[in-house]
C-alpha cells in the first residue's frame, strides 16, 4: 500500500465521536494534548476530494518522516501533497519559519558548552532544514563558555569543507583557549565519513601546535535518522579526539 492509500486508510474526521475531534480536544485539553497529525490538521483546516484533513496531515508527516522533517520542505514539496495548494503551502512555510526562529531565540547568548549534547542543542536550530553542509567553529574560554560562533564554510563535504587557517584564525583573534568544531549532515545521519575523520585528525594536530585544544568535533543530524538515536555524533565520546 502506497503512502497516500495508507494515510487515507486511517481514522477519518467524520468518524470521530463527539469530543474526539481535534478542535474539541484542543479547546478542552489544550494544544499539548493533540498528536502531531492533529496539530497539523488544525493548521490545514480542510482536506480535499477523497482525503479529509486528517488524511492529508497524516500523508504530509509520513512523506516528511516526522513533524520536524517539515522544516526541510519548501513550497514545491508541500504542493506535491494532494489537497495542499499555494496558499496552504505558504501558511505552513510561515509556521515552520516561526518555529525555526523561536528555536534560535531560545538559545542562550553565551552558553557554557561542555558536552556534545549541549553543542547539538545549540546548533540544531541553525542546522535544521538546510540541505547543504556547513562547518562551524565554536571558540571557547577556559571555562568552556562560548566566545564566538564562526561559520567557516558552506557547501560540499570532505577535506575542502574546513581548512586549518580558517578554523583557527577566528579562535586566535577571539583569544580562545579551546575550540569545538561542528558540521551538519543534511541526510540526517550523523555517522562520520572517512573525510570527517581525516579533517578532525588534521585540526587536532594543528591545535596542539597552536596551543588551542580541539575539545570535540560534533556532527549534527536528526535523532530519527541516527542509528544511535541521539541526533549527533561526538568524536570525543567515541575516543577519536584526545
Amino acid at each position: 500500500m502506497d503512502s497516500e492509500n495508507l494515510a487515507a486508510a486511517g481514522p477519518k474526521l467524520r468518524d470521530l465521536a463527539d469530543g474526539e475531534k481535534p478542535q474539541e480536544r484542543l479547546e478542552t485539553y489544550g494544544a499539548a494534548a493533540l498528536s502531531d497529525v492533529e496539530l497539523l490538521a488544525m493548521l490545514l483546516r480542510s482536506g480535499s476530494a477523497g482525503m479529509d484533513v486528517l488524511a492529508v496531515s497524516r500523508l504530509m508527516i509520513m512523506e516528511a518522516g516526522s513533524l520536524a522533517g517539515l522544516l526541510r520542505w519548501d513550497e514545491e514539496d508541500f504542493r506535491k501533497i494532494k489537497g495542499v495548494g499555494h496558499i496552504k503551502a505558504l501558511q505552513i512555510l510561515t509556521v515552520t519559519e516561526v518555529a525555526r526562529r523561536i528555536l534560535k531565540q531560545q538559545v542562550e547568548a553565551d552558553p557554557v558548552l561542555d558536552s556534545p549534547e549541549l553543542v547539538y542543542k545549540y546548533l540544531y536550530p541553525r542546522a535544521a532544514g538546510i540541505d547543504i553542509e556547513k562547518f562551524w567553529v565554536l571558540c571557547l574560554n577556559k571555562k568552556n563558555r562560548l566566545l564566538r560562533l564562526v561559520e567557516v564554510s558552506s557547501g560540499t563535504s570532505g577535506n575542502s569543507l574546513a581548512h586549518c587557517r580558517e578554523v583557527f584564525r577566528d579562535a586566535i583573534r577571539s583569544g580562545a583557549a579551546a575550540i569545538i568544531c561542528a558540521h551538519n549532515h543534511p541526510s540526517g545521519d550523523p555517522t562520520p565519513s572517512g573525510d570527517d575523520v581525516k579533517v578532525t585528525e588534521t585540526l587536532a594536530d594543528a591545535g596542539r601546535l597552536l596551543g588551542i585544544q580541539l575539545l570535540d568535533h560534533v556532527v549534527v543530524g536528526e535523532a530519527l535518522k541516527d542509528p544511535r538515536k541521539t541526533g549527533y555524533f561526538s568524536f570525543k565520546d567515541n575516543d577519536l579526539v584526545l
